[in-house]
């Protein structure tokens, strides 16, 4: 199929969609409009993130199609657009790209007022978004227990009153699980789950932050039960005696204090935080959070546990002895036993053609982790 480059923009020419089956045979010309026309109509279709993020919540979920097409009409009305060009999301999900699939009238359009803007629904296949259970999450029982309360109220928002978990602050270090225990809970209660990092709520402008902020717990409100789950907290809720440092960032601490003050209401709305460094946060931010739960590095038990969570997972066999290499694991996140020994370890052996991973597999992918500083010991007591 030919494409042409109009005005660096890359459109299927008009035969394509009527001529399908000559579309490889025939040298066509494009149709040139001399400006764009108002757009009739505009239909998209979720394509996702230009970088793959774990911490981004996708696919996209949209529950009500014309509250959409007011949301995205009043967001790029006067851009001009042609069949798959992209348009980016910049307030409730920053970056999050939809691709124009159709336009009517053909070629370049502007999106204006009185546009049509319909959203393709994405294949159920895609919609399967990795489930969590808590009887995933190894260790943290404490953690787990803790939650318990947190599961009954999404559950039964209408039970609790004044006396309901709002605001929660996980901490601990990178890698062990604050992100899967969210989604879990998520997962236990069916809630909407919105996964965010603090630095995508600071926006371009003065103002922008705030009304992100805003608009992300108004949207969590709407679709409550509802979890919204704030990554890398640090990054915005420096104490004060840093914020030198690093930029003036009291617009946005502003006004997620607001949010978690509970001014609104926001029933059925659970904010977790997390952190890996609780002791940077700013006193007023921290004091908002009810409840501080810690997620521990893994003890010799839980790494043999999820040593044999992940190998029954392999494609190839695995001749090692486990015990080992719990104990050359100390220190390691369980996301460290997965991605920086597991996986290096299955990938050595596949690039060897080999049948199964060996101990010298094992040995190599050990060697090729970098040795990394240990936190201060006060850092998370």
């Amino acid at each position: 199929m030919k494409y042409v480059i109009i005005g660096g923009i890359n459109i299927q020419t008009y035969l394509d969609k009527w001529v399908a089956s000559r579309a490889r045979e025939v040298e066509r010309k494009p149709v040139v409009y001399p400006e764009a026309r108002a757009a009739r109509l505009v239909r998209l279709k979720p394509a996702g993130f230009p970088f793959r993020d774990v911490h981004r919540t996708y696919p996209l979920n949209i529950t009500d199609e014309k509250l959409f097409e007011i949301y995205a009409r009043e967001q790029w009305i006067g851009s001009t657009v042609a069949r798959g060009d992209y348009l980016f999301d910049q307030r409730i999900i920053p970056d999050f790209a939809f691709r124009v699939i159709k336009v009517l009238p053909l070629g370049e359009v502007t999106v204006t007022e009185d546009t049509i803007i319909q959203i393709e629904r994405m294949p159920e296949e895609l919609l399967r978004i990795t489930a969590y259970k808590f009887k995933d999450i190894v260790g943290h029982e404490d953690v787990k227990r803790k939650c318990k309360i947190i599961i009954k109220y999404l559950k039964n928002p209408g039970s609790f009153g004044e006396w309901a978990p709002k605001n929660i602050l996980f901490y601990g270090h990178p890698g062990t699980g604050k992100t899967m225990t969210a989604k879990a809970l998520a997962s236990e209660t069916s809630s909407s789950l919105y996964l965010v990092r603090a630095t995508e709520l600071i926006g371009e402008y003065v103002g922008d932050g705030s009304k992100r902020i805003h608009e992300l717990f108004r949207n969590a409100s709407e679709n409550a039960p509802s979890i919204i789950f704030i990554d890398e907290l640090d990054a915005i809720g420096l104490d004060r005696a840093y914020q030198s440092v690093r930029g003036d960032v009291s617009e946005i601490v502003n006004a997620l204090l607001t949010e978690l003050e509970g001014i609104q209401e926001n029933k059925g709305v659970v904010t977790i935080a997390a952190t890996n460094n609780p002791a940077l946060l700013d006193p007023a931010l921290k004091s908002r959070f009810e409840e501080e739960m810690e997620f521990r590095l893994p003890n010799e038990k839980e790494r043999l546990e999820i040593l044999k969570k992940y190998i029954k997972k392999f494609p190839l066999k695995v001749a090692v002895d486990l015990k080992e290499y719990v104990k050359k694991t100390e220190g390691f996140s369980g996301r460290d036993i997965k991605e920086k020994l597991l996986k290096a370890a299955l990938h050595k052996a596949i690039l060897e053609d080999s049948g199964e991973v060996s101990d010298t597999h094992f040995e190599s992918a050990l060697k090729a982790i970098p040795s990394k500083p240990k936190p201060p010991k006060e850092m998370f007591g």
